[in-house]
This record gives structure tokens, C-alpha cells and sequence, in this order.
């Protein structure tokens, strides 16, 4: 079940890309100064693939830990 774990490295790997992507796009939104709607339509349209990225990196570390137990 070895292939179970690479492929569960890289679905949380991706997840991982996809929350350090967020962060920086909030970040760089913050710092632009601007202003409170714009930076709250900003923060709304970066929550719906902050939490798709953190389903995949869950899922990821799911497919881990079975390829773990099913292999020992």
C-alpha cells in the first residue's frame, strides 16, 4: 500500500499549496490598504478555496494514515 501513501503526499501537498496560496493573497490584500468592502469582497472570495484546500489537505493525510495501517 506504499502508493496509497505517495498519493495521499501529494493530494495534502496540493491542499498545503492551496492554503499558503490563501494566505498570501490575504496578506497582499491587507497590505494594499484597502478599503473595508473591498478588502471584506476579498476575503470572501479566498474563503471558499482556503476550505477546499484544507479538505484536500485532510483527505491527503486520511489516504496517509490508511496506507500506513494497511500496510503494517
Amino acid at each position: 500500500m506504499d502508493f496509497l501513501i505517495w498519493i495521499g503526499a501529494a493530494i495534502s501537498a496540493t491542499g498545503l499549496g492551496g492554503l499558503l496560496w490563501c494566505i498570501a493573497r490575504v496578506w497582499r490584500a491587507r497590505k494594499a490598504g484597502l478599503s473595508e468592502e473591498a478588502l471584506r469582497a476579498e476575503l470572501q472570495r479566498v474563503v471558499p478555496v482556503n476550505t477546499g484546500a484544507l479538505l484536500l489537505s485532510v483527505l491527503g493525510l486520511m489516504l496517509v494514515v490508511l496506507g500506513i495501517v494497511f500496510s503494517g
